[in-house]
């Protein structure tokens, strides 16, 4: 349980198996500050030793946004090319260990995510939406770039025209919008609850082939295609070997649910 851990900019909860990771600026519009991407650092790194946990939800308190972007008046600090780089890298870094978590990963968008707002929800592995969620990409408008991954990981979702779109432009997206072109998953009147309904569909399942099947697609995504099959096959093989394929294959002969272990 995370009843110990204590942060000044997110909070951390344990539901059953899922934890939420809520980031609890909301006269900031949950802004990410240094001090936020600290905490949220901490946090995947707690996960990351709760054997409990299967499945990680990040929200934003309040219902006005999720991450409306970062804190502007750290930026405005930035003084040389060595603190632009070095910031970009720090907030890399930790959307990076939510990336390589080795368990779903669900951002519930309620509100704005713009800027680091939608970095932090594109390195997720699903986006759910709120009916009311607008996101976009509008650093361009502050004389930068997206430097937290966002050039990076929205080609590689919606494709390099689209991402292109909103980068240059710099515009938000409705929800409905974000739905069709492949930026959301899934729309719904309550983020945070549909959040929590996909999370436990993907926990009825092995989490052994939850986590090899993200290390499949992300190690997929990074290499040529027959490389990645080489991938594929090997990740399977090895799951072909578990205990919980064999108790998975015989619970579907025998027409009972499976009880997976992680093993």
């Amino acid at each position: 349980m995370f009843d110990e851990l204590e942060f000044n900019n997110i909070q951390l909860d344990q539901h059953g198996t899922i934890a939420v990771l809520t980031i609890n600026r909301p006269k900031a519009l949950n802004a990410l500050n240094a001090e936020t991407l600290q905490d949220i650092a901490q946090a995947t790194e707690a996960i990351m030793d709760n054997a409990e946990i299967g499945a990680l939800i990040i929200t934003g308190g309040g219902d006005r946004a999720f991450v409306a972007g970062a804190d502007i008046s750290e930026l405005a600090e930035m003084k040389s090319v060595f603190e632009g780089r070095e910031l970009a890298l720090a907030g890399q870094d930790v959307l990076q260990s939510i990336a390589n978590l080795p368990l779903p990963t669900i951002a519930a968008v309620n509100g704005f995510a713009l800027g680091g707002g939608l970095e932090l929800a594109l390195a997720c592995d699903i986006r759910v939406l709120g009916k009311n969620a607008r996101v976009g990409l509008p650093e361009v408008g502050l004389g930068l770039i997206p430097g937290f991954g966002g050039t990076q990981r929205l080609p590689r979702l919606i494709g390099q025209g689209r991402a292109l779109d909103l980068i240059l432009t710099g515009r938000q997206v409705p929800a409905d919008e974000a739905l069709t072109i492949g930026l959301a998953n899934y729309v719904a009147d309550n983020a945070l609850e549909k959040a929590r309904e996909v999370a436990q569909a993907m926990l009825k399942h092995a989490p052994m082939a939850l986590a090899l099947a993200k290390e499949s697609v992300r190690r997929g995504m990074e290499t040529s295609f027959d490389h990645a099959l080489e991938i594929e096959a090997d990740l399977f093989g090895l799951l072909a070997s578990s205990q919980d394929f064999k108790e998975g294959t015989r619970a579907f002969l025998e027409k009972r649910p499976a009880q997976f272990k992680g093993e």
